[in-house]
C-alpha cells in the first residue's frame, strides 16, 4: 500500500472519517508516515503576531495541541505520522509540498463542518487535485 502520504490538514473540516481511511491506505505498514501538513496564512500569522504577540513557532504549537484529538486517533490504530507547516498562501505551499517531497498520495477531507457551503468540491481540493501528478483521494 502507501508509504509516504500527505495528509493536507483544514481546521475548518471535519477529519472524522480519515484515521479508518488511512489505516486501509497503509495496509498496517509500518514503514508508512502521514504527514499531516497546515498553512498558516499570511493573515493569520500577521494577526497573532500584532494581538497575541505569538510568532511562527508559537502558532505551531497551538496549532499541534488543536489537532490533539486528531492525532490521538491515529495514535490508537497505530499509525506513524509527523507535523510541518508552512505560512504563505495555501494553494502554492501545498504544490510546493507536494512537488518537493516524494508523497504517493494526497489524502484530503471534504467533510465540512459548515453544512450550508453550496459547491461539492472547495476551492483549495479543487484546485490540488487538478494540478498535482499523484493521486488525490477525497474524503466525504
Amino acid at each position: 500500500m502507501y508509504k509516504d502520504i500527505l495528509l493536507p490538514y483544514d481546521f475548518g473540516n471535519s477529519f472524522v472519517n480519515v484515521p479508518d481511511q488511512l489505516v486501509k491506505l497503509t495496509g498496517q505498514n509500518e514503514e508508512a508516515v502521514i504527514t499531516i501538513f497546515n498553512v498558516i496564512s499570511e493573515t493569520e500569522q500577521a494577526d497573532n503576531v500584532k494581538y497575541h504577540g505569538k510568532h511562527f513557532e508559537d502558532i505551531c504549537k497551538d496549532k499541534v495541541e488543536d489537532l490533539k484529538p486528531f492525532t490521538d486517533q491515529l495514535d490508537e490504530r497505530g499509525l506513524k505520522y509527523r507535523t510541518a507547516f508552512k505560512t504563505g498562501r495555501i494553494i502554492p505551499e501545498l504544490l510546493n509540498e507536494v512537488n518537493e517531497n516524494d508523497y504517493e498520495i494526497v489524502v484530503m477531507s471534504n467533510k465540512r463542518s459548515k453544512r450550508d457551503i453550496k459547491h461539492v468540491l472547495g476551492h483549495v481540493t479543487h484546485k490540488l487535485a487538478k494540478r498535482v501528478n499523484i493521486p488525490v483521494l477525497i474524503i466525504k
